[in-house]
């Protein structure tokens, strides 16, 4: 008699029903029969109460459509725009947390602002662009993807926070060859911060 599989299926067998809750005791009336020859059958999925099969049901608010490869739910938002075979380069770009702030800010402190990035309005992205003409940029924002497409650079960035698309301003500096893009952030709380 082997005095090692009898301790560990025991052992197993007390473990399982240390971690078993009473009510479930009186849910489960199956008994789970634990082989005690071999050790190879016992596995960290024993412990505790047997699992109950999941209903392969599809949800009573789920209409099935059978020429539908996946649901609409599934796809990430941004990925429509995304083109892997795209073999543009990506530019370089800075996303900088921007603050409206006044003098009763800085010298009486009479709102609630911080340096913090809770207090901060607006995110400006700035992006280079090397030998890019102004005519030749096409940029187009959404609430929380900027999509900028040149000749010779594309960028797709997703943003940390959505935005207003329709507020936004660009400007394009041909000494630095650097786009300015200043987005309105649409933050949830934004109401409490500013009053």
């Amino acid at each position: 008699m082997n005095l090692e599989n009898m301790c560990s299926a025991s052992a197993l067998q007390a473990l399982s029903k240390l971690l078993s809750s009473p009510e479930e005791e009186e849910d489960d009336l199956e008994q789970v029969s634990y082989p005690s020859s071999s050790v190879g059958a016992l596995s960290p999925g024993n412990i505790g109460p047997p699992k109950k099969e999941e209903s392969k049901v599809n949800p009573p608010n789920h209409t099935e459509n059978r020429k539908d490869i996946w649901d609409p739910e599934e796809v990430p938002e941004g990925l429509e725009f995304d083109d892997m075979w795209d073999p543009r380069e990506q530019p370089e770009y800075d996303i900088i947390f921007k603050q409206q702030v006044g003098a009763e800010d800085v010298f009486l402190g009479m709102t609630r602002k911080d340096p913090s990035t809770a207090c901060c309005e607006d995110l400006l992205v700035k992006i280079k662009l090397p030998g890019t003409k102004t005519s030749d940029i096409t940029l187009d924002i959404h609430e929380k993807i900027l999509d900028l497409r040149t000749p010779k650079h594309k960028l797709l960035l997703h943003l940390p926070h959505p935005v207003d698309s329709k507020t936004g301003k660009a400007s394009f500096i041909t000494e630095t060859e650097t786009l300015e893009v200043i987005l309105t952030m649409k933050r949830e709380f934004d109401f409490i911060n500013f009053f």
